[in-house]
């Protein structure tokens, strides 16, 4: 069983393409035809937030590279530092969509917040040691104190490994980034849970790598839309993914020290770069959340208590808007 260490509290909280499918069908006895417009993309601005993260990267590239505005289309990133300040904005509905995840996504609509997944994210979630801690494989962790945000993907992560390993371990709530990595490199904890590229940081300056998200097939990032925005704009979020995906095209075609400086723009250090043009696999366009990976979350969600319900893989996605 673990137990919460609490250092802060957590606020928590088929369209098709739209294309105007008029399918004006005039038959006759010996012909029927078929005409078909596809609606313009609005001149509205699409408000979209992000974590200082990888899964960040395509949308800041289809932004600085022009992708968004080839499709005539207006993105405004916001950036947060924390998933907590991220929820204040989709409450205040100062978001038309956001990179979030499966969990979150179910306690939004628990709460009367309606957005609908429509793709996953680029991702990879690292589990570290202390540097001092002599812990060097995830078994080690067991009975120890692991720091990471709760209830949001970083813990299903943990949880997943703690399971396949079989132990338990305690959470210590350190809400701030700064102060979470301080205490995993002067040992105050034995262990924490990053994404990159802050991970990669962290292992510069001697933290342990335990295991990936990635290397293990977990999957529980998204991107997600407000439902007002998927009925009232549902173009605007074609447009959106056909950008995201000419991004992805971008990152497979270029090394990333030579959109470093875009990425420094945006407050990523060196070593996202570093860790980018380390990876071997091209990265995949925008693609449906595994339903096995999307059940499996709801299902830990609503253990958590997080939500009274287990929601449908229909109930909260729609990947009709991906056109790869």
């Amino acid at each position: 069983m673990k137990k919460l260490v609490t250092a802060g509290a957590l606020i928590l909280l088929s369209v098709a393409v739209l294309s105007a499918c008029g399918n004006d069908k005039s038959t006759s006895e010996s012909s029927s035809t078929a005409a078909s417009t596809e609606a313009a993309v609005t001149d509205q601005t699409l408000n979209v937030g992000v974590l200082p993260a990888e899964s960040a990267i395509p949308i800041i590239l289809a932004k600085e590279e022009g992708f968004f505005e080839k499709q005539g289309l207006t993105v405004e990133i916001k950036s947060f530092t924390s998933p907590n300040d991220r929820n204040v904005a989709i409450q205040a509905k100062e978001l038309d969509g956001t990179i979030s995840d499966v969990m979150t996504e179910a306690t939004f609509k628990k709460n009367g917040i309606d957005l609908t997944i429509t793709s996953d994210i680029l991702e990879d979630f690292k589990v570290l040691a202390s540097p001092n801690s002599g812990i060097t494989d995830m078994k080690g962790l067991s009975g120890k104190k692991v720091t990471l945000v709760p209830n949001f993907i970083l813990e299903y992560i943990m949880d997943e490994f703690a399971k396949e390993n079989d132990f338990t371990y305690e959470i210590v709530d350190i809400p701030s980034f700064s102060a979470r990595s301080e205490a995993l490199l002067n040992d105050q904890v034995d262990g924490a849970v990053y994404t990159e590229p802050q991970a990669s940081m962290l292992a510069q300056e001697g933290a342990i790598v335990l295991g990936s998200s990635k290397a293990q097939g977990i999957k529980g990032g998204t991107i997600q839309f407000t439902d007002t925005v998927l009925s009232e704009r549902p173009q605007d979020v074609t447009a959106f993914y056909t950008a995201y995906n000419q991004a992805i095209d971008y990152m497979n075609e270029h090394k990333a020290e030579e959109y470093a400086d875009i990425l420094s723009k945006y407050q990523f250090p060196d070593a996202m770069s570093q860790y980018l043009d380390k990876q071997t696999d091209k990265y995949p366009y925008a693609q449906e959340v595994p339903k096995d990976q999307f059940e499996k979350i709801i299902s830990w969600t609503k253990e958590k208590g997080q939500i009274d319900k287990e929601y449908t893989y229909d109930e909260l996605t729609d990947f009709s808007y991906l056109n790869n």
